[in-house]
This record gives structure tokens, sequence and C-alpha cells, in this order.
């Protein structure tokens, strides 16, 4: 696949050969994964009449899809996205089928439903990571490939917003457990569409079995934007129960809570249209940091609001950064991968920002006990800012090199390696 000379715009990305046939069926395996964390809430709550039941049902399947993200991605790197992806897809929509299945009538026993949906988290295709790296391979051009990142990321945005929207008309005339089947369903289909795609057909498995394994760790070049992803995790998990507590302090209802949290998606999916379409001359790692502390500021500013409105107009700033500081991240992870690591690198960023949005409720969670939520929300935009101090403080950033200058100098590295390994010093 070779570099497009196109104009680099978004309209350019979409007409990259198979690339809308592509994304559109990725798109569609991933809406289950936008409906069917609260889909699996209600007809588990329905279902053993327990609210307890039905959160620890969730934990346990959150964790066990967020943990072993890594692992999955693994083993499409290391067998390629057919041979990986359609098992775990059958698996994962066959158990979301039963669990279904189970919860449709009340009654059944929650350690069951329990143990059925940690097999299925387990199981969880790693679509986003696997699209993201097929994008790398699509887009060889760093212009396009920012574009294609901020493309991807504001249709997942968007996806998390729609998803619990169709699971609310769904239950409007069908049991919650009819959103647990449209998940499975969706996720069945959106793979096979999606593994069956030309480009998907032709991403090669570079590595070989035992390079593979070796690139399973974490390397340095990804610790900047895996610190970054989960620092923007916990932020954004503590901001909602954040705005909770702030809507009921002054009488406001869940109506009210509701357009706050469409802002954040309205605003980070404006910020990372603009930011996609921006020809940046700093290059990512220099552009993560500042993207993030961004983030943390815009956040602690929200809790100076004296009133809904002025909440909600922090809030779409602090949404400006969100979508820009995950793709920067993608973007960084991508360029530190190895060839054959492509999609452990974008499943590593992934899993550090939802373990760390799980945190941060729990977080928020003792916050709002025990703070006032303005403080509440400066401890929130200082985990954004301890983040992109992390990442920031000490780091030397090149300037960019033209990409046949980066090609030559990888290749270089690659012989004296080679070079040293034969000679007994590597």
């Amino acid at each position: 696949m070779s570099a497009s000379s196109t104009r680099p715009s978004y309209a350019a990305v979409l007409r990259m050969p198979h690339a809308t046939r592509t994304f559109t069926a990725a798109l569609v395996g991933r809406l289950s994964y936008g409906m069917v964390s609260l889909a699996v809430l209600l007809a588990v709550s329905r279902a053993t009449g327990s609210y307890a039941a039905a959160g620890a049902v969730m934990a346990l399947f959150g964790a066990a899809s967020v943990f072993l993200s890594p692992l999955r991605a693994a083993l499409v790197d290391r067998h390629g996205p057919r041979r990986a992806l359609l098992p775990m897809a059958a698996l994962y929509a066959g158990l979301l089928g039963t669990l279904a299945a189970a919860t449709w009538r009340p009654g059944a026993p929650a350690a069951v439903l329990g143990t059925v949906a940690v097999a299925a988290g387990a199981c969880t295709p790693p679509l986003g990571p696997t699209m993201r790296a097929v994008w790398g391979e699509l887009v060889t051009d760093r212009r396009l490939l920012q574009r294609a990142y901020s493309l991807d990321g504001v249709a997942e945005e968007l996806l998390f917003v729609s998803g619990p929207l169709l699971v609310g008309v769904l239950v409007g005339f069908a049991p919650p457990a009819a959103g647990v089947a449209v998940s499975a369903l969706l996720v069945g289909i959106g793979t096979l569409a999606f593994v069956t795609s030309p480009v998907v057909k032709n991403v090669a498995v570079r590595a070989s079995r035992a390079r593979a394994r070796a690139r399973t760790r974490i390397g340095r070049g990804l610790v900047q934007p895996v610190v970054v992803a989960a620092g923007v995790g916990l932020s954004l998990g503590a901001v909602d129960l954040l705005v909770l507590a702030f809507a009921e302090q002054r009488g406001h209802g869940d109506d009210a809570v509701a357009w706050i949290f469409a802002a954040l998606s309205a605003g980070s999916a404006v910020g990372g249209l603009l930011y996609g379409a921006v020809e940046w001359r700093a290059g990512a790692r220099v552009r993560l940091p500042a993207l993030t502390a961004g983030l943390g500021l815009s956040l602690a500013a929200a809790g100076l609001a004296p009133g809904f409105a002025t909440l909600t107009g922090a809030v779409v700033c602090a949404g400006f950064f969100v979508a820009p500081a995950l793709t920067t991240a993608y973007l960084v992870a991508d360029e530190s991968a190895a060839p054959g690591a492509r999609v452990q690198a974008g499943a590593w960023v992934n899993t550090a920002v939802n373990a760390g949005i799980s945190t941060g409720a729990a977080a928020g969670g003792l916050l709002v006990g025990h703070l006032p939520v303005g403080a509440g929300f400066a401890l929130a935009g200082g985990a954004a800012l301890l983040a992109a101090a992390a990442v920031g403080v000490g780091t030397r950033y090149p300037r960019a090199r033209p990409q046949h200058q980066n090609q030559n100098q990888n290749q270089n590295q690659e012989q004296n390696q080679k070079h040293e390994h034969e000679s007994g010093t590597a």
C-alpha cells in the first residue's frame, strides 16, 4: 500500500481504496460496544431484581474486556485479523446471545450471569485497535493518517453517544435483553464484513511468532501515550459524577445532566475534526502533553463555574481537547510500534483510557462525598495536568524529518542490530 499524493482531507481519506467499506464495517461492529454496557446493565438488573448484582456483573464484564485487550490484540498481530478476529467475534456474539437468553425473563442466578459476562468480556474483538492498524497500513502519508485517526476518534465518540440512545429506543417496546441480542448481532455482522475487506486481507503478519511474543511488552516509546491516555481517562471518569453532583446541588434534573454530557461529546467531536484538519508543525510528541494540559486546565476552570450555563461552556472547552489528545496518543503509539505490533500498541492506549475511566469513576464517587464539587473538578483536571507533566518534562523533541529519511534511518538501525547480533554483542 503506497502513500497517497491526494490533498490531505477527510474526503481524501475515504477515497483511499476500500477505505469507506472497511471503516463502515468496523463502525457497525463497534456500535455493539456503544450499546452493550447499558443493555447488559438493564438486562441483568431486570433479571435479578438487584442493582448491586447488575453493577457487579458489569464490573466483571468491563474488567475482562479492558484488561485482556492487549492479549487479544497480540493474537491479532501474531495471526492476522482474519484468523484471530473471526473466532473472537463468534465467541463474543455467542456468549452475548446466551446472556440475552438468560436475562430475557426474571429469575436468572446472578452467579451464572456473572460467569457468562466474564467469558464474553474476555473474548471482545479489538475492532478499534485493529481498524487503526489498518489505517496505518492503508495510509502511509502521515498528514492523511492524522486525519484518518481523527475521523476514527470522532466516529467512535458518536457511537458511544448513539449506542445508549438505541438501547433506549429498544427497551420502549422490547425487554432490555433485546439490546444485548442486537449487540451480539452487530458485532458478528460488522466483524465478518470487516475481515472480508480486501484491505484487511492484505494486512500482513510481519513478525515471526518468537518476535511477536517479544513485542507484547510495552516499549519505551509507548510509555508516553499510555500515561496520557490513563490521565485523560481518569479525568473523564471523575467528571461524570461531578457533573451529576453539580446539577443536584443546583436543583437541576437528569435532563440537564444529559445536556452537559452531550456538550462534552459535541466539543470532543468538533475538536477532533478541527484538529485533524490542521497541518501541525510541531511533532506529535510535542503536541501530546500540550493537548492534555489544555484538557486539565479546562476541567479545573469548570470547577469555578457559578451556574449551569457556564459549566456547560467550560465542559465544551474541555471536550475540544479530548479527541485531539487521544488521537495524538494513538498516532504516537503507532509511530513507536514495531511493524508487527501495531494492534497491540493501539490496544495498550485503549486499555489505559478505559482503565482510567473506571478508576476515575470510583475516585469521583469518593470526591463527591468528601469534597466540594469545585475541588473535585480541580482534582479531575489535576490528573490530566499530572499526566501532561509526566510525559512532557525532560523529554527531547527532535525536529520532524522527511519520511524517506526516517525509513533510511530505520533500515540502518535494523542492519546495525543484525550485525551486532551476529557478532555476539547484541
